[in-house]
């Protein structure tokens, strides 16, 4: 026969754990709730700002009083002061370009480092790892006067300059994607070559594919690389016409345009985030589909 102490012992022990838990859960909603209103303010802010009719940087309210799309449209219009258009098609152009060449450059080091076996490999692999972990901020001066030397500082050349600082050391970004190649059995290449494949063919009919989720991720770094960046495009870019939109913006939260551009400062932080989140969402379903296929597999 039970005890009933023990059973009543044992039912009291349930109902603390019980209420333990429901307690943890309640506690760890109201913390993420919280975080997420302390994340999602700052964005609802700049979205609700970039409609506000006073275009005075300080004033009386937290959020606007008055709505208007007026500085959408003199964002886009207004273009005889800052030539926002201009600066976000720079933009566009330099991250579409340097997202290509760098995912090139990542996926064919990778390729070599983990799918290769040459001298120097390893001495190659340490020495990128070791300049990796320099700030790309000390050779800021040191790429503008090389650019400087060549003459791609001035005029048109300018994008051309970008382009090439932003794709040139991708190359040496080689590590997540060596690691994630470093998983696919060696067994596939060895198949291929017995089928009369090349290194060429393994590498665009069996590695690329495989590849897939970490090529959308190197396609994202690649893409908001000049897409955010300040400090070398400042270093690079002199004059309006060769500005990028991290540029554009500070220039209208200068003293001489604040007053007149703050408005259309927001308006500009939420044009730049839209290609942002249209990429997202479009290498979120090839990611998923590149998965699935891989689990199905």
């Amino acid at each position: 026969m039970s005890n009933p102490n023990t059973d009543t012992k044992v039912t009291k022990s349930k109902g603390n754990s019980y209420n333990r838990r429901i307690a943890g859960d309640v506690a760890a909603y109201i913390f993420l709730t919280v975080m997420a209103i302390i994340w999602l303010m700052p964005i609802v802010w700049v979205v609700l700002e970039s409609f506000n009719a006073n275009t005075q940087p300080y004033q009386s309210t937290f959020f606007p009083t008055k709505y208007t799309f007026h500085n959408y449209v003199q964002l886009f219009t207004e273009t005889d002061v800052m030539n926002f258009p201009r600066m976000f098609m720079n933009t566009l152009v330099i991250a579409i370009f340097v997202c290509i060449i760098s995912l090139f450059f990542v996926l064919s080091v990778s390729f070599c480092m983990s799918r290769l076996r040459f001298r120097g490999r390893r001495t190659f692999m340490n020495i990128a790892l070791i300049l990796g972990m320099f700030p790309s901020i000390m050779a800021v001066v040191a790429i503008y006067f090389i650019l400087k030397a060549f003459g791609l500082t001035e005029g048109a050349f300018v994008i051309i300059a970008l382009i090439l600082v932003y794709s040139a050391g991708s190359g040496a970004g080689f590590y997540v994607m060596k690691g994630y190649m470093d998983t696919i059995p060696m067994s596939l290449d060895e198949a291929a070559y017995l089928d009369g494949c090349t290194k060429w063919q393994v590498f665009t009919k069996i590695i690329i594919p495989i590849c897939k989720p970490m090529i959308v991720y190197q396609a994202i770094i690649g893409f908001l690389t000049p897409w955010l960046d300040f400090v070398m495009a400042k270093a690079i870019a002199r004059t309006q016409d060769n500005y990028t939109v991290a540029l554009g913006l500070w220039q209208m939260l200068q003293k001489e345009y604040i007053n007149q551009w703050y408005a259309r400062f927001a308006a500009g932080a939420v044009c730049v985030s839209i290609p942002i989140a249209i990429l997202f969402i479009v290498m979120q379903r090839f990611y998923q589909e590149s998965m699935s296929g891989a689990v199905k597999g």
